[in-house]
């Protein structure tokens, strides 16, 4: 499959020079230096630089920014022995799906790139993955957790994170057999967008499957009040308090909540809680709030570009100003798969559209170890094209830190149940 492609023809110079001169870098990425002959691979990112999921569209956007930072320190990605830089392109998806497939269309287009990462919401990549399977143009999504992402069997789209409905479920049992008195009720509530509703059905099952009573399953537009449906929820006082939902949503749970001085004994929600924005939002109220995370600075992983989690961690840290949550590592390792089938592959940028093809199929055969953990996408099935080697572990917010307090062989600190009342 290898193709040499080291020699530049007079009408690849002039491309190059063009790229070079219109390329959009972002982040600090060192882009600007490069000589306008060098060959690069051209990369580019949707994601929700604007609209409701801003918060953790940054996220995608730092964890895809600081893989690329990284590597083109280092000269760049490894191909045949030599390194080539790596450009950055953006699309705004605005938190809208039909924007994003737009977004990612003139990436495709318009800026000719050779691959694409993937949006924050798994509502956005549902509607990018069709453009990619148009163009023949390999994704790579750090953050989809939507099991429907994985059931539309996607040829040229691969998922880092395990679907919610693996993690959810899996989470309910660790909580309720850490909890003491055992919890026995449960009310669940879900947003109704893909990702969410997804995760509050995981929530549904996991409970059901070990015996919990479901007093209630409330389902909230994105934009919806939550105080009614708190307020309804208190009246049956369930001892576990479930939410599926983004950041946005999951902030103005814990208002609500604490507006009507309803302190459930155990509040879990799922994706939003580990991001710094949620802690940061609501201060001494996210205390004791639970959520799911399937990396954590202190597993035992590492790679030859980031080193160990922790390393990667204190980078992140360094870089931004805040430790990464789990998606954020899963977008940075998103560039070590890139990475490492474009190595394999042989070929250098930029690529024709039959290159593309065969870097969809060498992403496919990704079988590495990185500080995320290992990367294996799933080849049947209905994670088709998902990663789903890592664990989920229950984490909780302590004193604004997330905290891995189970199963017990990954906790960090013991579990707080029952929560105490507002104070």
């Amino acid at each position: 499959m290898s193709r040499n492609r080291g020699r530049i023809t007079r009408r690849q110079f002039s491309r190059y020079s063009m790229v070079a001169a219109g390329a959009v870098a972002a982040g600090g990425l060192p882009l600007r230096g490069l000589r306008a002959q060098q060959p690069a691979l051209k990369v580019g990112v949707i994601t929700s630089l604007s609209g409701a999921n801003i918060f953790g569209g940054n996220l995608t956007r730092r964890g895809y920014d600081l893989w690329a930072e990284t590597v083109n320190q280092q000269g760049g990605v490894e191909i045949g022995g030599q390194r080539y830089p790596v450009e950055m392109f953006y699309g705004d998806d605005q938190s809208n799906p039909a924007t994003g497939a737009d977004a990612a269309e003139r990436l495709i287009v318009g800026e000719e790139v050779d691959a694409l990462f993937g949006p924050y919401t798994s509502g956005v990549t549902l509607a990018v993955q069709p453009i990619c399977e148009k163009y023949q143009v390999p994704m790579i999504s750090g953050s989809a957790e939507s099991p429907n992402v994985w059931k539309a069997r996607p040829e040229f789209n691969f998922g880092m994170i395990p679907a919610v409905d693996n993690s959810a479920g899996q989470s309910i049992e660790v909580l309720t057999n850490l909890s003491e008195p055992k919890a026995t009720t449960i009310a669940v509530i879900g947003i109704n967008e893909p990702f969410s509703l997804e995760t509050a059905e995981g929530f549904q099952a996991g409970a059901e499957e070990i015996g919990l009573e479901v007093l209630a399953f409330e389902l909230v537009p994105a934009t919806g009040d939550m105080t009614p449906v708190i307020s309804k929820i208190a009246a049956l006082n369930p001892d576990i308090v479930a939410v599926g939902g983004h950041e946005a949503a999951l902030i103005n749970t814990v208002k609500a909540s604490r507006s009507l001085n309803f302190r459930p004994k155990s509040l879990i929600m799922h994706y939003g809680v580990t991001i710094p924005a949620f802690a940061q939002e609501l201060g001494g109220d996210a205390d004791g709030t639970s959520g799911i995370a399937v990396w954590l600075p202190s597993v035992p992983y590492e790679d030859s570009l980031f080193g160990t989690a922790e390393d990667y961690s204190m980078a992140a840290y360094n870089r931004w100003g805040s430790y990464p949550d789990y998606t954020e590592a899963a977008c940075s390792a998103s560039g070590l798969v890139l990475g490492d089938a474009v190595r394999r592959l042989g070929i250098v940028p930029p690529f024709s559209a039959e290159d593309k093809v065969a870097l969809k199929d060498a992403i496919a055969a990704t079988d590495i170890t990185t500080f995320y953990g290992p990367v294996k996408f799933e080849q049947d099935g209905d994670h088709y094209h998902d990663n789903i080697q890592p664990s989920p572990v229950l984490i909780q917010i302590k004193d604004g830190a997330v905290v891995a307090v189970g199963p017990e062989e990954a906790a960090a600190a013991e579990f707080t149940y029952p929560l105490p009342a507002w104070q």
